[in-house]
């Protein structure tokens, strides 16, 4: 994918995946998330960022004292603006700070990739001289009738779990297909408006299933 020019600024719009987009605006640029302000940022996206305080405060004339951090990208602020008015469809609120958490770690969402449940003991039980053991609980007695008396037998069985279970798999890899579709729709909204002045959305995505290819 050859980079674009904008007409506007005149500037060369390199191409980047959404992925590497969202870790670059909150991990490099560090761009925070905002559901409070309303405002038109940008067009399709209803929230104001620090590009747009910046101006209005340049049109009166005053700056803040103090400080020392400057402000993110005027891009990563727009990307962040995108994340925070994810619908509800992809996850809402509860998404977007998931996906920027996980920006800022340059991660993805747990989807047991490779991982097989295992057979383990409930419980387990630190024995003086034998080490650790698995924790066994009583069922019955038996009973066994020898030539001279009858001999009693505890019955114990050990319970056993699967780890992890089905249920937390499963429960991950709708989280992570969830997530996957929050970036499908970001990189379409940002690919299509193309609010950005320096970067150009790619339709590079992470592995969908990254499970079945591990499988």
């Amino acid at each position: 994918m050859a980079p674009l020019k904008t007409e506007a600024m005149g500037r060369v719009r390199k191409p980047i995946s959404i992925q590497r987009l969202l870790e670059w605006a909150f991990a490099d640029e560090c761009a925070s998330i905002d559901f409070e302000d309303e405002g038109t940022l940008a067009p399709g996206y209803g929230r104001v960022g620090n590009a747009y305080r910046m101006a209005q405060r340049g049109l009166l004339g005053c700056k803040i004292d103090g400080g020392g951090r400057s402000y993110p990208d005027h891009d990563a602020d727009i990307v962040a603006s995108a994340v925070a008015v994810l619908p509800e469809g992809c996850g809402g609120r509860r998404m977007a700070v998931q996906i920027a958490e996980l920006a800022r770690a340059r991660a993805v969402p747990e989807a047991y990739v490779g991982v097989k449940p295992r057979c383990v003991p409930v419980g387990w039980h630190q024995k003086r001289f034998e080490g650790q053991k698995a924790a066994t609980e009583h069922v019955c007695w038996l009973s066994e009738v020898g030539p001279r008396k009858v001999k009693r037998f505890e019955s114990r069985v050990c319970p056993v779990t699967y780890q992890p279970q089905a249920s937390m798999i499963a429960g991950a890899r709708r989280d992570y297909l969830q997530w996957w579709s929050a970036l499908l729709e970001l990189r379409v909204n940002l690919g299509i408006c193309s609010p950005l002045s320096r970067w150009s959305v790619s339709d590079e995505m992470p592995s969908r299933q990254p499970w079945r290819q591990a499988a």
